[in-house]
């Protein structure tokens, strides 16, 4: 989260395994499943072109009973930098650490939220109408 907040999107498959699986299952219009490090590689390349800044806010962390599983609750407060605009997202991730890596990670972010901030919700409307939505 401090690599998001500090901007390093381009760093940020750093810190994942080879063959980590990251999946979002509220992304809209359908749920993405990124599979190996170049595939991360490639979505946070492309999320760093994007003209928002993210700061992570009110972060807890819940232990859980294994002892590679780290679940995480926390807010972005964000700014499209080409608007001005800002805003707030909720977030939920649940994380499987292997030798300090990532291995897999479901992500629960808002991402109508986004797509509205961003200027986007029309088109995702319309996509989801189409029956583009999983």
């Amino acid at each position: 989260m401090q690599g998001i907040s500090d901007g390093a999107w381009k760093d940020l498959h750093a810190w994942f395994s080879d063959d980590a699986v990251v999946e979002y299952p509220f992304a809209l219009p359908s749920p993405t499943r990124l599979e190996g490090i170049e595939a991360i590689k490639k979505y946070f390349t492309a999320v760093s072109a994007y003209p928002m800044k993210l700061k992570t806010q009110n972060m807890v962390v819940y232990e859980t009973s294994e002892a590679e599983v780290v679940v995480a609750e926390w807010a972005y407060d964000g700014l499209v930098t080409t608007t001005g605009q800002t805003f707030r997202v909720s977030n939920i991730t649940v994380t499987r650490v292997r030798n300090s890596k990532i291995a897999a990670s479901r992500d629960y972010h808002n991402h109508a939220v986004l797509a509205r901030v961003m200027g986007r919700l029309p088109s995702l409307v319309e996509a989801m109408s189409k029956g583009s939505a999983g």
